[in-house]
């Protein structure tokens, strides 16, 4: 079984990005599972509390999990044309300490993929992530973008992707992906 552990970077209780992982999860190859983790319970992160009182418990659960998936999909919005503070928090608490960096993600294949209410989907956020992900010593995959743009009208108000078209493509996408963890 391939596992890959989902994170959305939005904390919104209608994020257009978790919607998005929900949907991929349904569209994962057969032997393949997409496990959807939160970054909800962590804490800004502060160099004064790690050296207090170490690793928040929910850090080092999602660093473990991260660690013994084969692989990870990232879903970020796009705040301001860059990177969502929420994920990046998350990302900077998951490389602490740094000796722990390629334990959690040197090798790790990585996917970025993102859904916005604007015309431009998520490029300029996923291009943001390439040198955070370069900088953590990942396996980027770079063979499919998916940029939603107007999610708005791809996702109806609970949540459920209504578009045949970008779904077709998050299939694909997350075939690709899949494929290529597994190699």
């Amino acid at each position: 079984m391939t596992t890959i552990i989902g994170i959305s970077g939005s904390l919104r209780r209608g994020s257009f990005n978790t919607a998005l992982l929900r949907t991929a999860a349904e569209l994962v190859p057969e032997g393949t599972k997409l496990l959807i983790e939160s970054i909800q319970d962590i804490p800004l992160y502060n160099g004064d509390i790690e050296a207090a009182e170490g690793i928040p418990g929910r850090v080092a659960e999602l660093k473990q999990a991260i660690s013994e998936a084969d692989g990870l999909l990232l879903a970020t919005p796009e705040y301001n044309n860059s990177i969502p503070g929420v994920l990046k928090n998350a990302i900077d608490w998951l490389s602490r300490p740094s000796l722990d960096i390629s334990r959690v993600f040197g090798g790790k294949p990585v996917a970025v993929m993102g859904a916005s209410p604007g015309g431009f989907g998520t490029v300029l956020s996923q291009s943001a992530w390439l040198p955070v992900l370069r900088t953590l010593g990942t396996r980027p995959w770079f063979g499919g973008r998916l940029l939603v743009s107007r999610a708005q009208s791809v996702f109806d108000e609970r949540g459920n992707m209504t578009d045949d078209a970008i779904r077709k493509q998050l299939k694909t996408f997350v075939h690709g992906f899949t494929a290529f963890v597994q190699s």
